[in-house]
């Protein structure tokens, strides 16, 4: 029903977007297009019969929930919500032994955690894929949903200036990592600067320099936006996080608003990961203006989820020059 990747991702984790070439990324992001095709088309695609998929939430989460979970019973098969109640994590039973036990039981392991070495662990002992579903260094499948979305709006992705705005965090480590791979300029502005990870930060400059894109690292976030494409913002306080008001009044600068869109090119689109707080991080009349693509971006969570488990559990992708009748 679906057509073998290439380079099969079968059994891989997704701990970071780092752990997949560009073909695979690429084809991943062609299934998941394919996938919200046949989903608008209401055609069946239940690649994923009889599979199950173990969630592990120490973080909650509506659209990574929701997105998993719809995700996997539209494919066909089934996800089991594990909070921190439903498991014995905090109770003394070891990180390895859960992976052993849900591996037994379940045909992949998707986890939302605190610590990303709770990930490795996890992707260490179990003998099924794991994919990470948000650590508080990283959060690839929300990446994954942002390159779905700005290709929707613009073509290609080749050639785009994204420019985010905010802290630097999971969500922007995850676009640092992928944006020159994919052929777009990155810019990050942040009243921090020194706090990105540095070796991340290497390894992009090594990968810009391959591609010959731009990367910028500013505490100005009018030099972030100039002439971007795409304007991304995320709370500036995340979760289990205390607001301090110095840093906050920090990041105020760094609102995306009217007067910074009109730095942005003529035809800039807005991404936010949510929940939004409106008039912190963004304003009201931008986030629900036209230039805002927030809620595409967030259905896109589902169609990314669907491709990501379809070729880590099947090792198959989607491709819209294949597309099957049924």
């Amino acid at each position: 029903m679906g057509v073998a990747m290439k380079h099969s991702l079968y059994g891989h984790d997704l701990l970071a977007l780092a752990d997949w070439t560009d073909t695979e990324l690429t084809d991943v992001l062609e299934s998941a297009a394919e996938l919200k095709q046949r989903q608008r088309r209401n055609k069946p695609h239940a690649l994923l019969a009889g599979r199950s998929l173990a969630m592990i939430f120490e973080k909650p989460s509506t659209r990574t929930r929701v997105g998993f979970e719809v995700a996997m019973t539209q494919l066909g098969g089934h996800a089991v919500y594990l909070s921190p109640r439903d498991t014995q994590l905090g109770r003394g039973e070891t990180t390895a032994d859960t992976a052993r036990v849900l591996s037994r039981m379940c045909d992949a392991i998707m986890a939302r955690v605190y610590d990303h070495q709770t990930l490795v662990d996890l992707a260490a002992a179990a003998d099924v894929p794991v994919i990470n579903g948000l650590s508080d260094w990283l959060h690839p499948v929300q990446a994954l949903a942002d390159l779905l979305t700005i290709r929707e709006h613009f073509g290609s992705w080749r050639g785009l200036k994204l420019a985010y705005l905010g802290d630097s965090n999971n969500v922007s480590n995850s676009l640092l990592e992928v944006a020159s791979r994919m052929g777009m300029d990155f810019a990050l502005g942040t009243p921090t600067p020194e706090a990105v990870d540095p070796a991340l930060l290497a390894a992009t400059q090594a990968q810009a320099a391959r591609s010959g894109t731009k990367l910028l690292i500013t505490n100005s976030p009018h030099e972030a936006a100039r002439d971007a494409d795409v304007l991304y913002t995320d709370v500036w306080t995340s979760m289990g996080q205390e607001s301090d008001p110095g840093h906050l009044a920090a990041l105020q600068p760094f609102q995306i608003n009217a007067e910074l869109l009109e730095v942005a090119r003529p035809g800039c689109k807005v991404l936010h990961c949510l929940p939004m707080h409106r008039g912190e991080e963004i304003t009201a009349d931008v986030a629900d203006g036209p230039r805002s693509i927030v809620f595409d971006q967030a259905e896109n969570r589902l169609h990314t989820h669907k491709a990501v488990l379809l070729a880590t559990m099947a090792g198959l992708a989607l491709k819209r020059s294949q597309r099957l009748a049924a």
